[in-house]
C-alpha cells in the first residue's frame, strides 16, 4: 500500500516500502493544471501508484510523466500511464530521448528538455537540472520546483528502510552509508552535488 504524504503545497509524496528488500519506492505527484508525476515506480507496485495518484487527481488528466534516468524503478510503467492519460508527455532529457525513450518506453514523442529549461504546470514551475552521471546514466536529469523550492530526485539521496517523508536532520549519514554501493564518481560528481547543495 502506498503511502501519501504532502510536502509541499500541491506537491506529494508517494512512497512503498519494499521490506524484503529494505527500500522505499517514491514517486512525486504535483497537482496543477498541467498535472505532473515524476518517477512512474516499477511494474510491480503499478496498482498501488495508480491508486494513489488517482485518489489525488483525475489520472486521465495527467500532463507530464518525468523521471530521473532510465532505469526501472524511474519509468518502466511510462506506457502504462500514457494509455491512461491520453495527452500525457514524457518529459526528460535530450540525450534520454535520443538514445532510450522514444525508440523503447513512450508511446508517443517525448519532450526532450536541456538544462535550465523551464517547465510550466500553471501555478507551479520546474527548472530542468542536467546531471550525467548522478546518480547514474549520462542521460540523467533532475527536476527543481522553483515554486515550491523542491528537488525531485531519488538515487542521489537513497536511503535504506523505512524512513520518514520530512525531516530536519541531516541525512547525508544515512545517505553515504547507500550511495558507495551505486553512485559512480567521475569528473562531474562533485560539481553537480554542489550545484544541487545551492538550490
Amino acid at each position: 500500500m502506498a503511502k501519501i504524504t504532502e510536502i509541499a503545497p500541491d506537491l506529494f509524496r508517494i512512497t512503498t516500502f519494499v521490506e524484503p528488500y529494505n527500500i522505499q519506492f517514491s514517486q512525486f505527484l504535483v497537482r496543477d493544471d498541467q498535472p505532473l508525476l515524476f518517477h512512474t515506480g516499477p511494474r510491480a507496485l503499478f496498482a498501488d501508484v495508480k491508486a494513489a495518484v488517482a485518489s489525488l487527481i483525475d489520472s486521465q488528466t495527467l500532463r507530464w510523466i518525468g523521471f530521473s534516468h532510465f532505469e526501472s524503478d524511474e519509468c518502466t510503467t511510462v506506457p502504462e500511464w500514457q494509455q491512461l492519460a491520453p495527452k500525457s508527455e514524457v518529459l526528460c532529457s535530450v540525450v534520454g530521448k535520443m538514445v532510450s525513450v522514444d525508440d523503447c518506453l513512450a508511446l508517443r514523442p517525448t519532450k526532450g528538455v536541456v538544462d535550465g529549461e523551464v517547465l510550466e504546470a500553471g501555478r507551479y514551475r520546474f527548472r530542468f537540472l542536467a546531471t550525467p552521471h548522478v546518480p547514474h546514466c549520462w542521460e540523467a536529469g533532475l527536476l527543481f520546483g522553483e515554486t515550491q523550492r523542491a528537488l525531485l530526485c531519488s538515487d542521489p539521496f537513497h536511503q535504506e528502510g523505512d524512513v520518514e517523508s520530512l525531516t530536519e536532520s541531516d541525512i547525508l549519514g544515512r545517505c553515504r552509508k547507500t550511495l558507495v554501493i551505486y553512485l559512480p564518481y567521475c569528473s562531474l560528481t562533485e560539481s553537480t552535488l554542489n550545484r544541487l547543495a545551492e538550490l
